[in-house]
């Protein structure tokens, strides 16, 4: 055994070689390095007090600042990491220590081994892989390797390990034998300025050749131009077909920009041309798909080169809303008038996927109501609905049911919506006639439908508000939506606040101009002057019931309430802001907040039954207004909403807060 300094640890530690670390570690699990994570191989450092430090001879000896050849900027350090990271190399988690630099631009994490393993490289001293047995193309991996999606790729170009003999070393590194071997520099036609040096892309270049942006791996670039191309785009095809266009493309290498016939954008330095059809588009742009589907429309779109202004009312593009230049691609429905840019409707691979042209064209829903009878206009008036027990009746008298919900979307009744004659049950006209599976532009996961479920209590994964009305279920993850977020479509809506329609946007974070709060992710908003409203508020109820007054609260805008620069909330006592929504009775000029108005839980229906396990009878939403029981399990007065047991002779009654589910 041979001694050395500790590293750092607090005893001596001595060298191992593998037969003396195979006997240190007989009858134990074997340890993990102390800075790289990976269980510990030979040659090694351990305690010689035995208090099971271990620490590899090449993670011991790395030194504290490497100058990569690979990052030319800056020195890359040597650090111990408090935050998880991901090795921009091999693309895992794992081990405390990390080589790093974050600085402007440029932000780099590499494992000990992965930046020491391409140091290697640059240096042309590949003696880690002497040793390893070259593997040829089309050898499959494990099937039962746990990180399958690694083990397909080359670290280098992230292309398929199976397209060329690569090495698979027990160290981790997957790396195919073209990759290993590439040169340091290179001359190309794209940029004949200066040489293209191999490099990790730092910056996050696109690709001049394919103009994609590939995060890991190496690539060609002149960091002084900002130009970039990856290994495999080095020498492109000269000649690309593709099914989806009848004539083949031809390469054409050149450094003035041009526009991409396909996709309307710009591109530079390589341009692949169809001289029968007279177009230029990116080789990227070659294998757009002919027809998608798109979680932004209900009907397949097609792709097409050029299109007539005369066939379209409005050419906004329903994801950005900015104008679609139609000479050049787009996606279009043409029955629907809808027309999309091919960068917004190919975006995010969830929000489309492709169609063959032999697939039938999309059937109507199913419908969820059974009309059983009309009447000489045609309108149904007497319907059996699969969320209902009893049949339903188009209602003629609406000032009776003024004070009642809607059972799908628990907005106030309207003037079109159907009742019970046996229990108080009643469902919009508009929420009768859902289907019973729905595409839902708002939902994040992969194109599938959604199912139109009840009876049950959910927050809606896109206003965050509770609710126990109908919502569509994803089977996959399990969320829910309710109707009142499932039924808004990226088309205008027109609010009563402001003089605009608002258009549909995904945006970081905005204020939205309803509430004075900034809210992330969706929300509508003025095009012409940048009024928004996100879906918390967007379908707020327009008439609430509060014990503050004896009529209903109107909601009332920002436009039409100066008075209430001099009024307070009389709810709450604190001011009203004249620049935000409120609810305001007119004819006892009582004005609250909409919160306050609104209280906690207002899309929870009372009436309706909830089973608590452990009670032994159905409970009931009530919201006690005028009356304060004391809660059962608190025993504090039970102000709004509540639960009370549905027997007569059980006196139980408990808050809703007191024992809603912990993921509410």
């Amino acid at each position: 055994m041979e001694d050395s300094k500790n590293y750092g640890h607090q005893h001596p530690l001595v060298l191992l070689n593998e037969e003396q670390l195979t006997s240190n570690q007989s009858g134990t699990i074997l340890a993990e390095c102390y800075r790289c994570g990976e269980k510990v191989s030979a040659p090694c450092f351990v305690c010689a007090e035995d208090c099971g430090f271990y620490i590899h001879k090449v993670c011991a000896d790395a030194p504290l600042e490497l100058n990569h050849p690979f990052h030319r900027k800056h020195p890359l350090l040597l650090q111990r990491s408090s935050i998880p990271w991901i090795c921009d190399f091999c693309n895992k988690r794992s081990g405390d220590f990390v080589y790093r630099y974050r600085f402007s631009s440029c932000d780099l994490d590499f494992h000990i081994r992965c930046a020491l393993f391409t140091f290697n490289i640059a240096q042309n001293n590949l003696k880690e892989l002497e040793h390893v047995a070259l593997q040829p193309p089309m050898i499959s991996p494990n099937k039962d390797d746990e990180q399958l999606e690694d083990v397909r790729k080359c670290f280098g170009c992230w292309e398929p390990l199976t397209n060329y003999a690569f090495f698979s070393p027990h160290c981790g590194f997957n790396l195919h034998k073209k990759c290993a071997e590439l040169p340091l520099k290179l001359n190309h036609k794209c940029h004949r300025k200066h040489q293209l040096l191999l490099q990790f892309n730092s910056d996050w270049l696109a690709c001049k050749i394919c103009q994609e942006t590939q995060r890991r791996g190496f690539v060609y670039g002149c960091s002084a131009c900002k130009f970039a191309i990856h290994i495999e785009c080095v020498s492109p095809s000269p000649i690309i077909e593709d099914k989806s266009h009848p004539h083949p493309f031809s390469l054409l290498l050149r450094q003035a920009p041009f526009t991409c016939d396909a996709c309307g954008t710009e591109g530079s330095h390589a341009a692949y041309t169809c001289g029968t059809c007279n177009i230029m588009v990116h080789k990227k742009c070659i294998s757009l798909p002919r027809i998608i589907k798109s979680r932004w429309h209900d009907h397949r779109v097609f792709h097409t080169y050029f299109l007539h202004k005369e066939d379209f009312e409005s050419l906004n593009c329903l994801i950005c809303h900015d104008e679609v230049n139609i000479e050049y691609g787009s996606y279009y429905c043409a029955d629907c008038n809808v027309i999309f840019h091919v960068k917004c409707a190919t975006k995010f691979s969830h929000w489309y996927y492709a169609v063959s042209l032999e697939i039938e064209d999309e059937k109507a829903p199913d419908s969820i109501t059974n009309v059983l009878e009309r009447n000489d206009a045609g309108e149904a008036t007497l319907i059996e609905h699969f969320k209902h027990n009893h049949y339903l009746t188009l209602s003629e008298k609406n000032r009776e049911f003024d004070d009642k919900c809607c059972d799908g979307c628990i907005l106030p009744v309207s003037d079109s919506f159907y009742y019970c004659s046996r229990c108080e049950f009643f469902l919009h006209k508009s929420c009768a006639e859902l289907p019973k599976m729905k595409n839902i532009c708002l939902h994040y996961c992969q194109l599938a439908a959604l199912v139109l479920t009840s009876d049950d209590i959910f927050e809606c994964e896109a206003c965050y508000w509770v609710s126990n009305g109908f919502a569509y279920k994803c089977n996959e993850c399990g969320r829910r939506m309710c109707l009142r977020c499932a039924t808004l479509t990226p088309d205008s809506l027109t609010c009563p606040g402001h003089q605009h329609p608002l258009l549909f946007y995904i945006e970081e974070e905005v204020k939205c101009n309803a509430c004075g709060l900034f809210r992330w992710r969706y929300l509508y908003r003025c095009k012409d002057c940048e009024y928004s409203v996100d879906l918390r508020c967007i379908r707020l109820p327009e008439r609430v019931r509060h014990k503050c007054d004896d009529h209903l609260l109107a909601l009332t805008y920002h436009e039409l309430n100066d008075y209430s620069k001099h009024h307070r909330c009389d709810i709450c006592e604190e001011k009203t802001d004249p620049e935000l929504w409120f609810y305001h009775c007119a004819t006892c000029d009582t004005s609250a907040h909409v919160d306050c108005a609104l209280g906690k839980y207002p899309f929870i229906k009372t009436g309706s039954i909830y089973k608590q396990e452990d009670h032994p009878h159905p409970l009931t939403f009530v919201r006690k207004i005028n009356s304060y029981p004391e809660c059962t399990q608190c025993g504090r007065p039970c102000e709004d909403l509540a639960l009370e047991c549905a027997e007569p002779e059980c006196n139980y009654i408990v808050h809703w807060k007191c024992i809603k589910p912990r993921w509410l």
